[in-house]
């Protein structure tokens, strides 16, 4: 009787019947656990491992950076940045056939660099982008599929909240795979490396996406028509004063982690104080003081990092005390701007909103993963890791067949459970038996992590689904928006076979950094 299959489809079940997630999780756990020990398949002091896999988890300095970068992107959204951005490009590119549904695209892989929040990018276009694409003659279904595909770019290009999860996982794979080789001198794969794994990947399908819309402009012109009623096309000043705020952000995040100049945790602590300065900004903060405590800060970072100073050396000489009186002005001047910026945020109730979002999103994470936790430790002591491995080596064709055989389960699993499920109950699961195999880790969680966005769109539980169906207008209806997804859903299968086929797309830049 196999206990750890039963053990996944009672998962599937209770997730299926509503239940909240994390205690369903937990309580199929203990269930099984209890099951496994009556039938005497289960040892209970196995379970005596779970406090030290906790404290683990707890203490896991790369899953620090979840709430940061969580907090970086409600702020962006709840402050309104979103609504400027989808107005600007929209007027730029607006006259052309297609045009706006590139804006869409453009905006949405800005937002997916500077906030990694689906739900935020996907409810703001929702709101701004669809109703005048809608105005403007697009085909409902194409202006659906649009708003809920760019919208998921959040989870493929980075920062974003699934890599960072997914390099843990892989890490970890990495990690198993190699013992189980007989190798003890491992080697691990850091979070940088599957962000600088991810962002070719993500480029690809923006590409793709863009392609199809003009594509589709060009034989059906109906579809998407240009904007007839359209503002002035606004000039350069307005374009760049629009787009040099998140590049900036998405420069100083994204560029000190490829770069090695800052761990995932600091950088995003910077994004974090960024995307605070740049809500003070859009809030009404004083524009130099905003500016000049930029600049205060990007040069105590810069001066910092060349010339440190120890004021706590015995010693310390006029030159470091200089210096250090230098260093504590510029530090001034940046938290003199922040908290004017803090203070807006509180007396305009958007920090509050963007604290609350970020303590629920995060606790919603975490739960998940720290009940996975119980799950896994249960599943393997029912010989589950032995069960998926053989089932796994028996696949025809191999390694290739093993692959394709994963793959398709994660893009069926996507249909009914969130991704944070699946990467941290299924892919433990079937990572390092995947790696054992031969197939490269970090080639492996980008293809991974390409078919782990499609579950957002897919039905009839892709999250992305859901939150356009909350944000659009009534004349927009549910069979609308899932049949606007069916052809994204192919650009991502799409995309999924040209980094097959093509792996350089997504293991070049990181080997060129790492």
């Amino acid at each position: 009787m196999h206990l750890d299959l039963l053990m996944i489809a009672a998962l599937i079940c209770g997730i299926l019947l509503g239940y909240p997630v994390s205690f369903t999780i937990a309580g199929i756990a203990t269930g099984f656990a209890v099951l496994g020990w009556a039938l005497g398949a289960f040892d209970f002091s196995l379970l005596g491992a779970l406090g030290q896999r906790v404290f683990g988890l707890l203490t896991n300095e790369v899953l620090i950076a979840i709430p940061l970068f969580v907090f970086m992107g409600v702020v962006l959204e709840k402050s309104r940045i979103a609504e400027d951005l989808l107005e600007t490009m929209g007027r730029l590119f607006g006259r052309l056939r297609g045009g706006l549904g590139v804006s869409v695209v453009l905006v949405g892989a800005l937002l997916a660099a500077s906030t990694g929040i689906v739900g935020a990018t996907v409810i703001a276009m929702g709101m701004i982008a669809l109703p005048t694409m809608l105005r403007s003659g697009y085909d409902p279904r194409l202006a659906s599929g649009l708003v809920c595909t760019a919208g998921t770019l959040g989870q493929i290009i980075p920062p974003s909240t699934l890599l960072i999860i997914l390099s843990d996982v892989i890490s970890n794979a990495y990690q198993q795979a190699q013992f189980a080789q007989g190798k003890f001198t491992i080697e691990t794969i850091s979070v940088g490396q599957i962000f600088a794994a991810a962002l070719m990947p993500g480029l690809l399908l923006v590409a793709l996406y863009i392609l199809y819309i003009l594509g589709r402009a060009w034989l059906r012109p109906q579809d998407a028509p240009p904007v007839a009623a359209l503002e002035e096309r606004p000039g350069r000043v307005a374009v760049l004063g629009t787009l040099a705020p998140p590049l900036l952000l998405i420069v100083a995040v994204l560029g000190s982690i490829l770069g090695g100049i800052a761990t995932p945790t600091e950088a995003a602590s910077v994004g974090a104080v960024g995307a605070i300065l740049m809500a003070g900004l859009r809030l009404g903060v004083a524009r130099p003081l905003i500016l000049g405590a930029s600049g205060a800060l990007f040069l105590l970072a810069l001066a910092a990092g060349i010339v440190p100073v120890r004021l706590q050396r015995l010693d310390a000489g006029g030159l470091d005390w200089a210096l250090g009186a230098v260093y504590a002005a510029l530090a001034l001047a940046g938290f003199c701007a922040i908290g004017a910026s803090l203070r807006r945020g509180l007396s305009d109730g958007m920090l509050g909103a963007a604290l609350t979002s970020t303590m629920t999103v995060t606790a919603m994470i975490f739960a998940t993963i720290l009940t996975a936790s119980i799950f896994s430790l249960v599943f393997i002591g029912l010989g589950g890791d032995e069960t998926i491995a053989a089932i796994l080596g028996a696949m025809p064709g191999g390694p290739l067949g093993a692959l394709v055989f994963s793959m398709a389960i994660v893009f069926v699993l996507g249909f009914f459970l969130d991704f944070v499920e699946i990467s941290v109950i299924v892919l433990p699961l079937i990572a390092p038996v995947l790696i054992t195999m031969g197939h490269d880790p970090i080639w492996l969680a980008v293809l991974f992590a390409i078919n782990l966005q499609t579950s957002f769109l897919t039905p009839p539980f892709g999250f992305s689904l859901f939150y356009l169906r909350g944000a659009a207008p009534k004349e927009i209806s549910t069979g609308q928006i899932y049949a606007g997804v069916v052809p994204f859903i192919g650009l991502q299968a799409a995309g999924v076979a040209i980094i097959w086929v093509f792996p350089g797309i997504a293991t070049w830049l990181q080997a060129l950094l790492y």
